[in-house]
């Protein structure tokens, strides 16, 4: 028995490739950064245990009845986890600052604009318009759009877009400020942006993401699902009769979701298909695109400066990526660093939610202009 077993170690240790060690050192760098650094654990500390398990000899964790592997065809395959979470993201999502001032809307809009510039840049690398598109949504860093899109899209680069998405949603405190500060002057980062409430009645919170919903479902019909789910978590937030499904949605569905994201992202993270040349590329054009977006943010605040007697913080213009509320709030800790008197948190908030609707159009325009060619 002992020999036998003795046998059964020998011959798993001699199945470690360099490749697997790889995925194991990737892994621990995920729980460090989600431990540690508190950086997202919800997602990454189940990311990084994944890489680890998917990775180990003979993992009974994958393969035709692997548990992960069940876990994927249940949830991504069908885009029911995405789906589901962007319920949970709805619920979280106050939109009274947006409907506030709803030209903040256009810096949304705006910071999409690394989306298409990187959709051009993975064609002329040789992929394929399907691959580009998919690849190219990874700078919206918001990854129930980038899964929905990839999924739809039958992308073979479905593992790396993946965990391009959700690593840098989770390195926004370390992506996004060396970008602001090199787009900005500290005059600039010191302009105040004092805060005027409005009311915004119960009756425009309750028709917004009907509204919302049903402008999207005509204009771009293939980004229904994502914003009606979305907006559907938003209205059981404002309807006032649904509180304890409103926390419920915002908590506990929200995070069960992003913990089984995390873990069945990591399934795509097999070695052999993961550690390689296209995995690479993919994780730089998805930085190139996510760096675009916030410079095509930032860059919007500070054209509209030109023309405007009352001058906008250019800073809140890189919330216009789809990270809730991750950017936001980084936008506001460097406001403060400038000035302890500096409050922007409000404008970066409403510009911040804009992105997120403006993520999940662009993701539809991606699938109509993919699909309609």
């Amino acid at each position: 028995m002992n020999l036998q077993i003795f046998n059964e170690l020998s011959l798993n240790i001699s199945e470690i490739s360099w490749k697997m060690v790889v995925m194991w050192i990737i892994g621990a760098i995920l729980i460090f950064l989600a431990i540690k650094k508190e950086m997202e654990p919800t997602l990454l500390l189940p990311m990084g245990f994944g890489a680890i398990l998917v990775n180990l000899p003979f993992s009974g964790a994958i393969g035709e009845h692997g548990p992960l592997t069940t876990l994927f065809e249940a949830g991504i395959a069908n885009e029911l986890f995405p789906l589901l979470l962007f319920i949970g993201i709805g619920a979280m999502i106050d939109f009274g600052p947006l409907l506030s001032n709803p030209k903040l809307l256009l810096f949304g809009a705006a910071a999409q604009f690394g989306i298409f510039m990187t959709l051009s840049l993975a064609s002329l690398f040789g992929y394929e318009l399907n691959d580009a598109a998919s690849i190219a949504i990874i700078g919206a860093a918001d990854g129930p759009t980038s899964i929905f899109v990839a999924q739809t899209l039958g992308s073979k680069y479905l593992g790396a877009i993946m965990v391009a998405a959700y690593s840098y949603m989770a390195l926004v405190p370390i992506v996004q400020p060396p970008i602001i500060k090199a787009l900005t002057t500290k005059k600039e980062r010191m302009i105040k942006m004092p805060y005027e409430q409005n009311n915004v009645s119960k009756l425009t919170r309750i028709l917004f993401p009907i509204i919302v919903t049903v402008i999207v479902g005509i204009a771009a019909p293939t980004a229904a699902a994502l914003v009606g789910f979305l907006m559907f978590g938003n209205l059981i937030r404002e309807c006032g009769v649904l509180d304890s499904l409103s926390q419920t949605a915002q908590t506990v569905l929200a995070n069960l979701i992003t913990i089984f994201l995390g873990i069945t992202v990591s399934s795509q993270m097999q070695a052999e298909q993961f550690v390689a040349v296209d995995t690479i590329v993919i994780l730089l054009l998805g930085l190139f695109a996510f760096i675009f977006d916030t410079a095509g943010g930032v860059l919007f605040a500070k054209l509209i400066n030109l023309f405007s007697k009352k001058k906008i913080n250019p800073m809140i213009g890189a919330a216009g990526i789809s990270a809730f509320p991750m950017s936001a709030r980084i936008v506001h800790k460097m406001a403060l660093k400038e000035d302890p008197q500096n409050f922007i948190l409000m404008h970066s908030i409403g510009v911040n939610v804009s992105g997120q609707i403006a993520s999940v159009v662009a993701g539809g325009l991606i699938l109509t202009l993919v699909q309609g060619g």
